[in-house]
């Protein structure tokens, strides 16, 4: 993820396969089949309570299952446990940046700052222009700070909660706001995906960056055209009534421009490079000072208190960091909006991701991963069958190993020779990695992508509702593979006799 530090990308980086000659390709396959059938069942009956904690136990019979597998093919228990230690302690940076997210939730609802977001937003953003807004104002931040993660978390939050008060669809909303982050997240050379996939292809950050941008500038212009067109079949027959929700927040909040400096002063230290994490964490300690100066008798009320002390000051601050908040307006519709689960909130999300890296180090550790991967390669027996091979490579990393950074390293080193082999620069590479393997793992709910954004964006892990709207990550892979099919931009390397194509 774009959003982990430096430390943690190379570590992942440096992983080693774990290749298992003696795995058969039908054995590989039996944890993936047997996990997408209990999951298909299990949705069908807790619907979307699924992700509130069956989903999670789903993932560790599909974890069990592969060690089943791996015991009949002579791997060890020793080394399954280190491979699933391995890669919990891979999404360490992920769980800490969730549960940062989750604080400044917290205290930027209680100090005000999404709603006044949300106030100011509401008169700005015209309805039938909202979505494409959407996708330029996340594109434009994601750019800037290298990460979509940040992105939701900042003027993400924001975005959905004017969209949902103007009676768009929190799913549409979501995204446009994903559409946008995703689009920033793979142009932005601070993005750590953007310097993983060329360091797997063996290429050069700029050049990956101009090599993409000829898939992925056409993408971001469909799917600008695909939101412009939905601006337009809108029902905005409610927003007369955003008068009395303007009112409801002014009402229940003080409302002032500049509790804006708190968002810009984060993002300000995530483009000067601040890490993320202590970048979020200084937000939410931001937003509770916030609170106090611009939200006493919230702050107060939220501590259980009538007025504002020491003691309460430092109860509510606390509180919203850490536990249920919510704040109540004098609009019904606007009450479920102003709430946050604090750090609490997001130990659901870490549940789940940590249910789904032990099933992709029990994967790994068998050599299932590798043996996947080697036969989606042997299948390609023409330039486009490798592009087509690769794609699916990344798609099946992001389904089974439910990491983004695992979708980029394993293929890319699985793949890198052959595109050598047949006179491919390496930006063909890195550009499919990013096409296929960064874009698509938010369409994953149990991918760390997909449980993050669907916890910072929705408020509970597992909400779904956005992914036939994330139409820059569906589009991505089809595009790098209309590239490939019509022999558009595909580079050979310079050193080697070029290949017809």
């Amino acid at each position: 993820m774009p959003e982990e530090n430096n430390l943690e990308k190379l570590s992942v980086e440096d992983q080693t396969i774990i290749s298992n000659k003696e795995l058969k390709i039908w054995e590989a396959l039996i944890p993936v089949v047997a996990l997408v059938a209990l999951l298909a069942y299990n949705i069908y009956v807790f619907k979307d309570d699924a992700l509130s904690g069956s989903n999670q136990f789903i993932l560790l019979i599909g974890a069990s299952v592969a060690a089943i597998v791996g015991f009949r093919n002579k791997v060890s228990y020793k080394v399954m446990i280190k491979e699933v230690a391995e890669n919990v302690r891979s999404t360490t940076g992920a769980l800490l940046i969730l549960l940062m997210v989750g604080a400044l939730a917290g205290t930027w609802l209680i100090s005000g700052i999404i709603p006044t977001m949300i106030y100011y937003g509401l008169q700005i953003l015209n309805p039938t222009i909202f979505l494409s807004a959407c996708v330029i104002i996340c594109a434009i931040i994601s750019i800037a700070t290298g990460s979509s993660w940040t992105t939701s978390a900042t003027v993400g939050i924001a975005l959905v909660g004017i969209g949902e008060t103007l009676g768009i669809s929190m799913g549409m909303t979501a995204g446009a706001v994903l559409s946008g982050a995703y689009f920033g997240d793979k142009m932005s050379p601070l993005s750590d995906t953007t310097n993983l996939a060329p360091a797997m292809a063996g290429g050069e950050l700029f050049s990956h960056i101009k090599y993409m941008s000829y898939t992925t500038v056409p993408t971001i212009v469909l799917t600008l055209i695909i939101f412009t067109i939905l601006g337009f079949s809108l029902d905005t027959q409610g927003t007369p009534q955003i008068n009395d929700k303007l009112e409801a927040i002014s009402g229940a909040f003080n409302i002032s421009p500049w509790l804006f400096l708190v968002p810009v002063l984060v993002i300000v230290m995530i483009i000067r490079k601040t890490p993320p994490l202590i970048a979020l964490l200084l937000g939410a300690l931001m937003g509770g000072l916030a609170a106090l100066i611009a939200q006493p008798g919230i702050v107060a009320a939220v501590a259980d208190s009538n007025e504002l002390t020491f003691q309460s000051g430092y109860k509510g601050v606390m509180n919203a960091l850490t536990v249920d908040t919510s704040v109540t307006t004098s609009n019904e519709e606007l009450n479920d909006l102003f709430s946050s689960g604090g750090m609490a909130g997001m130990l659901g999300t870490i549940w789940l991701i940590v249910c789904a890296m032990v099933f992709g180090g029990v994967m790994d550790a068998i050599g299932a991963l590798s043996r996947i991967t080697d036969a989606l390669l042997k299948m390609a027996h023409s330039i486009f069958g490798l592009f087509a091979s690769t794609v699916a490579s990344c798609l099946a990393l992001n389904l089974t190993a439910s990491d983004q950074y695992l979708a980029l390293v394993v293929p890319g080193k699985m793949f890198k020779q052959a595109y050598e082999d047949r006179g491919l620069a390496p930006e063909n590479l890195s550009r499919t990695l990013e096409d296929s393997g960064t874009v698509t793992s938010v369409l994953i709910p149990w991918n760390t992508c997909g449980a993050y954004h669907s916890k910072v964006l929705f408020g509970y892990a597992g909400a779904t509702a956005y992914i036939p709207y994330a139409f820059f990550s569906i589009i991505s892979p089809f595009m790098t593979l209309l590239f490939a099919a019509f022999k558009i931009k595909i580079k050979m390397l310079k050193e080697t006799k070029a290949a017809k194509i």
